[in-house]
């Protein structure tokens, strides 16, 4: 079994940061492409930022200079630094992980419970 637990979350003031984290455990072979996604009351589920196991990075515009992703590969951890925040970017943050539990099957995306980001104005 594999299970991604995120920490970091709560509540801050616009123009505040936060620090998310998301580690992975349990039977792994190999991690891949680690993502962060966000999703707020009646609205979808929007991917925020993405990590690959080489460590390139890409964001969705609206984060693009204020958001910053990375990871560790040796603790199977990502991390999500939250700059200058803003009351639009209230929102459960979901971590997912591309993960390979042995060396011959294919691999799955797992999902994190999410934590609870909330921005006050």
């Amino acid at each position: 079994q594999v299970q991604l637990v995120e920490s970091g979350g709560g509540l801050v003031q616009a123009g505040g940061s936060l620090r998310l984290s998301c580690a992975a455990s349990g039977r792994i072979y190999r991690v891949e492409t680690m993502r962060w996604y966000r999703q707020s009351p009646e609205k979808q589920r929007d991917v925020v930022a993405t990590i690959t196991s080489g460590g390139s990075a890409g964001y969705a515009n609206f984060v693009k200079g204020r958001f910053a992703i990375s990871r560790d590969n040796a603790k199977n951890t990502v991390y999500l630094q939250m700059n200058s925040l803003k009351p639009e970017d209230t929102a459960v943050y979901y971590c997912t992980a591309e993960i390979y539990t042995t060396a011959i099957t294919g691999k799955n995306n797992y999902w994190g419970q999410g934590t609870q980001v909330t921005v006050s104005s």
